[in-house]
């Protein structure tokens, strides 16, 4: 009988591979970093040979530390960066160019046209979406207008388009399964939330041939079965889903109302909203959470693309830290951050502004400002950029948080999070497994072949490392945002 899932998470500067028992404790970790490539000013890709090799030397080496065969795995689940767009030939299986990531900014000019025809309220009423170079779309239409006779071969089907998740079931399934679950077809521009499939009017806007699309799956199914890696042949691949949809399964927010954070590169929140789309008001996404048996629940999301990032920049930028774990440590030597505030809009702000062309910024600086003063900054406008964010999202669903759930690499920073809940006024909540994302990706692959029989099973494992509860006072608070605010309105274009 397997008592194991094996998580595979494949994210923007790693993969990971993590294997977990019945009751989501991890049993083994195997992690392996790839290179990034920035062929100009705001382009960033990735060797897809990189994402699949990454994937499947981390897959064994966390099969070999736990010591076991594909008889002891019930299922693998499967994670990924998501929006991040390649294209292959499905003959050979070549890519036809490296992927472009979902940082890269190159088709921000078609994004403008886009918006000039007058086409961004179609693209943002039937994908939840707005008209940005984050998104896959563009990025595969840039493909397809830049690759020599890649329009004609499309048409013809001889091409693939995918995501990282579909780049990875062709790989795992040796080209036998072309797929892609719900959570990352919505993240394309491609996919109407309401129909629940691709979008023939929005594929012509961006001059794409539905015939390299995938096949849209649920999130929680068997889809295939691993053919490829012959330690792990025969496996069912039963769970897919993007990483931040994940990373909202895994810690268990299934209600509407119920959100959490994750504080990575950047930071992304989701808040649950039920079995409808909820239309923004404040320039946020709605966005597929995931679909089991054919039912669809949706989620609000913002995202901020400078998270801990800024704690890296503080790090290489500036060289005011040696580990990126320092920050909190240096921060603690003021007891305030001296009336400095920071914007880390390195690549512009995300949500709720959406300014690509906004850029970083310090106020406040006087002769007294000290390297602990910036630091501290840092760290509170991760927690700033993530209150503007649940202000825009209970505004626009109407409903109320009552706590936040987090994860991600800097919730071992106490400080942030006791900040972040000072600014929100609830209580944040950081779990024993911060490793939500795969533990996600696990638990939507373990339901569909049984080995939990339901959410209630899983829930039951969901447990509390610390609660972080309010301790400033309301006025300061309230001084604080001022500050942020009025900083971020001069790093703003418009």
């Amino acid at each position: 009988m397997p008592r194991h899932v094996l998580a595979l998470d494949q994210g923007t500067t790693s993969s990971r591979a993590i294997v977990f028992d019945r009751r989501g404790r991890p049993r083994a970790t195997a992690r392996q970093e790839f290179a990034q490539h920035y062929p100009q000013p705001g382009w960033v890709e990735h060797e897809p040979r990189d994402l699949w090799e990454t994937t499947r030397l981390t897959a064994l080496a966390a099969l070999a530390q736990a010591n076991l065969t594909a008889r002891d795995l019930a299922a693998i689940g499967l994670t990924n960066q998501r929006e991040t767009t390649l294209l292959w030939d499905r003959r050979t299986g070549r890519p036809l160019h490296r992927a472009i990531v979902w940082q890269d900014r190159r088709t921000a000019p078609l994004c403008a046209r886009l918006k000039r025809a007058g086409l961004e309220p179609l693209f943002r009423r039937r994908t939840g979406l707005l008209l940005d170079p984050y998104f896959s779309g563009t990025k595969l239409a840039w493909l397809l207008d830049r690759l020599p006779g890649a329009r004609r071969r499309a048409a013809r089907g001889e091409l693939a388009f995918g995501t990282v998740d579909t780049w990875l079931l062709w790989q795992l399934t040796g080209g036998r399964v072309h797929a892609t679950d719900a959570s990352n077809a919505s993240r394309t521009l491609l996919f109407n939330l309401r129909t629940g499939d691709w979008d023939d009017t929005l594929l012509a806007a961006l001059r794409i041939p539905r015939e390299i699309l995938p096949r849209i799956v649920d999130s929680s199914g068997v889809i295939g079965e691993v053919t490829s890696v012959p330690a792990l042949r025969g496996v069912p691949i039963a769970g897919v889903a993007g990483d931040q949809q994940a990373a909202l399964f895994g810690q268990a927010c299934w209600s509407p109302g119920m959100a959490k954070n994750t504080y990575g590169t950047g930071c992304f929140l989701l808040l649950h909203t039920g079995d409808r789309p909820v239309t923004s008001r404040h320039q946020l996404l709605t966005t597929v959470a995931w679909r089991i048996g054919g039912r669809t629940e949706y989620a609000l999301e913002g995202s901020v693309f400078i998270g801990g990032a800024v704690v890296q920049w503080l790090r290489d930028g500036l060289g005011l830290i040696a580990r990126s774990g320092d920050v909190e440590a240096l921060a603690a030597r003021v007891p305030d951050n001296g009336g400095v505030c920071l914007v880390p809009a390195f690549a512009g702000l995300g949500a709720p502004h959406w300014d690509p062309g906004a850029r970083g910024l310090i106020t406040g600086l006087t002769r007294g400002t000290t390297a602990a003063h910036l630091a501290r900054a840092a760290v509170e406008s991760i927690a700033h950029q993530s209150a503007d964010l649940i202000g825009a999202m209970q505004a626009d669903a109407g409903l109320r948080l009552h706590e936040l759930r987090v994860d991600g690499g800097a919730t071992a920073n106490d400080a942030l999070l006791q900040f972040q809940s000072d600014l929100l006024r609830v209580p944040v909540i950081r779990p024993r497994t911060t490793e939500t994302t795969a533990l996600g990706a696990a638990y939507l692959a373990g339901l569909a072949v049984g080995f939990w029989p339901d959410r209630a099973a899983i829930a039951r494992f969901w447990s509390v490392d610390r609660t972080f509860r309010p301790q400033a006072r309301p006025a300061a608070v309230r001084h604080l945002r001022a500050a942020w605010q009025s900083a971020v309105a001069r790093a703003r274009t418009a």
